[in-house]
């Protein structure tokens, strides 16, 4: 679904405003809902990495006000509701806990380093990870997840690799990465019906995860 670019300029024209006025909107409130809700009590500073426009990060900000985040993306978008960095990607250019936490939210299956991502996530966190991300378990995971991707990111020049992870695989990256999961939400309800039916089905989850000792 990724390879013929003729179809970026209809994602851009037709996708992307259809997504933004029936989607985006709902996914950021639950998301910054779901989220706000495995924070802790008092001030807290975070960096939500790979961020985009930054509204999740925002929204979590005006849920929990005592939280102050800040962002980094590979691709800084012209307007963006927190402050913005850019990074390579791979490398956090900040000091070992240097934030409260940090926020992974539909980021890791776009990247091939994943483990490296994660770690240095880990590494800047004096607390905790949250992620967000998809759980796929079969090929109709797999395909659903794809079109999912492709509909929210293809317009915004995003990298499009689907590496999607099974529960299995996410249990793997933690131990590589020396990490516990402290806390997991699913059946998170991103979707209206009848796409909920469809869309939301255990494909998506929020772990709260921290170093081992």
């Amino acid at each position: 679904m990724d390879n013929p670019d003729i179809l970026k300029p209809l994602a851009g024209s037709v996708v992307r405003p259809l997504h933004d006025n029936l989607v985006a909107g709902r996914r950021v409130r639950v998301l910054s809902e779901w989220i706000a809700g495995m924070l802790p009590t008092g001030e807290l500073t975070g960096l939500d990495v790979g961020c985009g426009d930054g509204g999740v990060g925002r929204q979590i900000t005006v849920l929990k006000p005592d939280a102050k985040l800040a962002g980094v993306d590979v691709l800084v978008r012209p307007d963006t509701l927190i402050p913005v960095t850019k990074f390579d990607g791979e490398k956090l250019e900040f000091p070992d806990n240097a934030f409260d936490f940090s926020l992974l939210i539909d980021v890791l299956h776009h990247t091939e380093k994943q483990q490296k991502l994660l770690a240095e996530c880990l590494r800047v966190s004096k607390k905790f990870v949250i992620i967000k991300d998809h759980l796929c378990e079969n090929p109709y995971d797999d395909i659903r997840l794809r079109f999912m991707d492709w509909v929210g990111n293809k317009a915004h020049g995003v990298h499009l690799p689907y590496l999607y992870l099974s529960s299995a695989k996410w249990n793997s990256l933690y131990q590589e990465c020396n990490a516990k999961v402290e806390e997991t939400r699913s059946k998170l309800h991103l979707y209206p019906p009848p796409a909920t039916w469809i869309f939301d089905d255990g494909l998506h989850f929020i772990s709260r995860i921290a170093k081992r000792n």
